[in-house]
């Protein structure tokens, strides 16, 4: 059975039917082709298919897409304007907090909410902030190191 859903994706304001049964997920990758947030393991453990709804970071593959009438949803191909990419985006890219790239989107998702509720925060409170994100390819330092020159950045 489908409903039609109405939210904001990525700025752009969406009229959707979509099956009562699919996560936000499965929609944002089936049905938009936004195939950014990955399905890691399914269960809200891993973070890799984090995105921003209604400015929180949220495990897509826990949301049906039906609750988010209404929402606004930011996925990682959301943060880049005009072809330009999110000074985090670039931060990993400079400071190498990436490998095989599956956790990369849901990281800086998450890194996004972390630093808008917290322009400045400690090292601690990245890797508090970024803990429901799982990486088995860099270890984290680097992904802190990225995150933390963000924070330094906003500080100018």
């Amino acid at each position: 059975m489908k409903k039609v859903i109405n939210f904001t994706l990525n700025g752009e304001v969406v009229e959707h039917a979509v099956d009562t049964n699919k996560t936000l997920l499965k929609m944002l990758r089936e049905d938009f082709e936004l195939t950014g947030a990955k399905e890691g393991c399914g269960a809200g453990e891993c973070g890799a298919c984090t995105v921003i709804m209604n400015e929180k970071a949220v495990n897509s593959c826990l949301v049906l897409a039906v609750e988010i009438e209404g929402a606004s949803i930011t996925t990682i191909e959301g943060l880049t304007l005009d072809g330009i990419l999110d000074p985090l985006q670039e931060s990993f890219i400079d400071n190498a907090a990436l490998q095989c790239g599956y956790c990369t989107p849901g990281m800086i998702m998450t890194a996004k909410v972390l630093l808008n509720e917290n322009p400045h925060p400690t090292e601690e409170e990245i890797k508090e902030g970024i803990s429901g994100n799982l990486c088995r390819c860099t270890g984290y330092k680097k992904i802190v190191e990225a995150i933390e020159k963000v924070a330094n950045d906003n500080e100018e």
